[in-house]
């Protein structure tokens, strides 16, 4: 995988498609081979037809953390791409949303035949209680959670999990979220990744490609 990974067929106003889709959001900065092995194995394990990954415009709970700009950010993630079972997009900036609720609203209106699921790691879980309207969030759209180093503990034990429990489905049966009413979440247990943006960072960047450091690209 790896390449172009453009975007240029998802619109900004939405169309009838009839899919099954992992969303990934986040800053990706930089994007990394962690982002790649999350969207590989949920386009197995989940079914999927595709795996957005959704290039955030600012992360208000990343806000100042050396953040690159965006059209650096969402290189790195093409990078990651095939374009067109992974694709790399620019879709959230481009809707004007902020926060992962008002996204998840417009793109559920604007794609409204699509099955959503939401992809996360366990780090994720653990922080969605700070989300804006995180519970309104889960009765949006079906959660499939993957594990983190030093993360998943906390994940499975935190507020978020235990508000959810009722709704967890087996990771045997992650399969069907696509087809479940949300609330519905899985943690997939497996092989974890201890990639850490911030040590690629401090590495002096990142070729999505290699995994070796290289120069910033100054954009």
């Amino acid at each position: 995988m790896g390449g172009s990974g453009q975007a240029a067929n998802l619109p900004t106003w939405g169309d009838n498609r009839r899919s099954r889709v992992g969303l990934l959001g986040g800053s990706f900065n930089p994007g990394h081979r962690w982002h790649q092995a999350i969207a590989r194995r949920a386009l197995r394990e989940l079914r999927l037809d595709q795996v957005w990954l959704m290039v955030s415009p600012g992360n208000p709970l990343k806000a100042g953390r050396e953040m690159a700009s965006f059209a650096t950010r969402l290189a790195t993630a093409r990078q990651l791409a095939d374009g067109r079972h992974v694709v790399a997009t620019d879709l959230e900036a481009r809707l004007g949303t902020r926060y992962t609720v008002d996204t998840l609203a417009r793109l559920k209106a604007r794609f409204p035949h699509v099955r959503f699921v939401w992809l996360m790691g366990a780090d994720g879980l653990v922080t969605l209680p700070r989300w804006k309207h995180w519970r309104q969030l889960v009765h949006a759209v079906p959660l499939a959670v993957f594990p983190r180093p030093g993360q998943n503990v906390a994940a499975l034990g935190g507020l978020a999990a235990h508000y959810l429990a009722r709704w967890r489905v087996p990771a045997r049966q992650a399969a069907r979220l696509a087809t479940l009413s949300p609330p519905a979440w899985a943690f997939l247990p497996g092989v974890q990744n201890s990639i850490s943006a911030t040590a690629i960072r401090q590495r002096g960047g990142f070729d999505a490609t290699t995994d070796q450091p290289t120069t910033p690209q100054v954009i």
